[in-house]
């Protein structure tokens, strides 16, 4: 095997370590604490179940503004809360003067979707699972392409303005109204 010497290896050595330290200066997403436990947003679908009240008991939708209509007590703010949160909110509601000691349940029956695009063999609009990461999202497209970088990728979150850098890897968290951008590697 040939050995490399001069300014040719001078060059691929100044290319190796820039593309390391490029890599790890990228910042690590994680979620921790109450933003680990889906919040409800703008779209949720929700399965409410007030016990012994078949006429409260319903599906309600989480409208534009982050509320559901619910019946008696009115709009319910609900953006932001986990689901347990938000049938304190409603008992609550519910037992000043409507019912005594009110039991309610919910379920999420459709999450809001998230967004893979670039280098993926299946870009395109996907549902949203608790746990979800970059590596799972990338599996649900169907796998990277053979052009794909696969040490970095660009989030948007849906609140964001613009795509952040981070460094890809298996506990790169998807949050719901994401938008993931697998990059093209370089050469």
């Amino acid at each position: 095997m040939p050995k490399i010497t001069g300014i040719f290896s001078v060059l691929l050595l100044n290319l190796a370590m820039t593309a390391c330290a490029g890599n790890s200066a990228l910042p690590e997403l994680t979620l921790s604490g109450p933003e680990t436990h889906y919040t409800l947003g703008a779209g949720d679908k929700l399965r409410i179940t007030v016990y012994g009240e078949d006429k409260l008991t319903g599906e309600y939708l989480v409208d534009g503004s982050g509320a559901i209509a619910f019946p008696l007590i009115g709009a319910v703010p609900a953006k932001g809360l986990t689901a347990p949160a938000l049938a304190d909110r409603i008992a609550a509601g519910l037992s000043k003067g409507y019912l005594d000691n009110p039991s309610v349940a919910i379920d999420v029956l459709n999450l809001r979707p998230y967004y893979i695009l670039g280098e993926v063999n299946k870009p395109g609009e996907y549902q949203f699972a608790e746990g979800l990461t970059v590596f799972s999202a990338v599996a649900k497209a169907e796998g990277f392409t053979y052009r794909a970088d696969e040490k970095r990728v660009y989030i948007r979150h849906k609140d964001g303005v613009s795509e952040v850098l981070y460094r890809l890897d298996g506990i790169t968290p998807v949050q719901p109204g994401d938008t993931i951008r697998v990059l093209e590697r370089r050469f």
